[in-house]
């Protein structure tokens, strides 16, 4: 497996051309072909309550010229961006349609899809929230989620998966493998309570794991870490104190219709990340 196919999410927020210069390396580094995905808002965009002239006739058509033509500046940065920084195998797509659906349906083809974290950093002008977790839960593919803050210059070197033997944790962990094979250090992390019994039985042994990675050309270590404090915490903390700069876990819950219900693990990962999560449902 590998990422021949990255894309992007771009919109007007402020972390929009961090995601994309985090995308853009991973594309160079993967050798892969970035799409950059600019919905236009027409269907469920925001439009700032100054954005529109007061005594417009057609307040209708002016507001879809002004979502367009902030669809079109997103687009003329992101191809400026690349250009400023080197080769790369491109294109934008700017799509009328509703936003989550965009991107599952332009997802789909591809073989990572770049989100970024929900951001209240615009208070004037709300961009689309709960986009990451729909997403995770509808794309059928690898979901890398940035974090609203923080600056990631590289491609991660220092890998943490969060392993806890479940299907969702192996779905994630195979999704990753093209970025873990580029990492010089891989953690394999699982997380249990005192009064909790090892449950080895249902899940590959330690030892199963680090020769499956092994032959993918991956050296890792793992490690059984008891916690009394929240698992999403700990895991956070361990991620800190190991100084990685990738995440990977499995995406938990459920989708039906428009009501998503996620794992609390993944809930409070998602709103508290430091690091870019990599991952897949």
């Amino acid at each position: 497996m590998s990422f021949k196919t990255i894309l992007v999410h771009l919109d007007h927020s402020d972390r929009s051309a961090a995601r994309a210069a985090l995308a853009a390396r991973w594309a160079r580094a993967h050798e892969s072909h970035l799409v950059g995905l600019v919905p236009t808002g027409l269907v469920d965009g925001v439009i700032p309550a100054d954005a529109i002239a007061t005594g417009m006739t057609d307040f209708i058509a002016e507001s879809a010229d002004y979502l367009r033509r902030r669809a079109e500046a997103i687009s003329r940065e992101f191809r400026q961006s690349i250009v400023a920084t080197g080769s790369l195998s491109y294109e934008v797509r700017l799509v009328d349609g509703a936003t989550i659906d965009a991107v599952v349906q332009h997802g789909r083809a591809s073989d990572l899809v770049v989100l970024g974290q929900d951001d209240t950093s615009n208070a004037m002008d709300i961009p689309l929230h709960g986009l990451a977790g729909h997403v995770l839960m509808e794309v059928g593919q690898p979901v890398l989620i940035v974090p609203s803050a923080g600056q990631f210059e590289s491609v991660p070197r220092n890998a943490v998966v969060a392993w806890n033997g479940s299907r969702e944790a192996a779905v994630a962990l195979h999704a990753a493998l093209p970025a873990l094979r580029r990492a010089s250090r891989v953690t394999l992390a699982s997380f249990r309570r005192p009064k909790e019994e090892e449950d080895d039985d249902r899940q590959p042994s330690a030892a199963d794991m680090l020769r499956f990675l092994s032959r993918h050309g991956i050296q890792a270590t793992f490690e059984r870490n008891v916690t009394g404090i929240d698992i999403a915490d700990a895991l956070l903390s361990r991620v800190a104190e190991l100084g990685a700069d990738l995440l990977v876990m499995g995406g938990y819950g459920h989708s039906r219709l428009r009501e998503l219900i996620l794992g609390g693990v993944t809930r409070q990962i998602l709103a508290q990340m430091t690091v870019p999560v990599l991952t897949a449902h």
